[in-house]
């Protein structure tokens, strides 16, 4: 069965591009275009892995994230916080809210995908 990647991004370019590449992977994707939307969605499809950008409309992917980190259903999912956001404070605090690892725009998408795997073989380790 594919792994399914929650993309939480407002750039529809951006969006496009991570979706055709993640699914030449084997990624099912699903996507939200702002930060309420993916708390909805990451509740309803119960994501393998989420890749979050911080600076979204309605709610901001450090809300997002930590929201998602108290909820029973959601706090294990992997999270990826991938922006523009370059700041050694943004990370810091991205990683105080619970993300997994943090990347900066602009990235590889070969280690991207290469990142995104380790993070579902991880996951998959700790529940065999």
């Amino acid at each position: 069965m594919r792994k399914k990647i929650l993309l939480v991004e407002d750039d529809a370019e951006l969006v496009e591009l991570l979706t055709f590449n993640l699914k030449k992977a084997g990624f099912a994707i699903g996507t939200a275009a702002d930060g309420i939307e993916a708390i909805k969605k990451a509740r309803s499809v119960g994501p393998d892995l989420v890749l979050l950008d911080i600076m979204l409309p309605e709610l901001d992917g450090f809300a997002v994230c930590e929201m998602l980190r108290r909820e029973p259903a959601t706090a294990s999912i992997p999270i990826i916080m991938l922006t523009a956001l370059s700041s050694e404070l943004a990370r810091f605090t991205g990683l105080d809210a619970g993300a997994d690892d943090y990347i900066t725009k602009p990235f590889n998408l070969k280690e991207l995908v290469s990142r995104v795997e380790g993070f579902l073989k991880l996951k998959r380790g700790k529940v065999a």
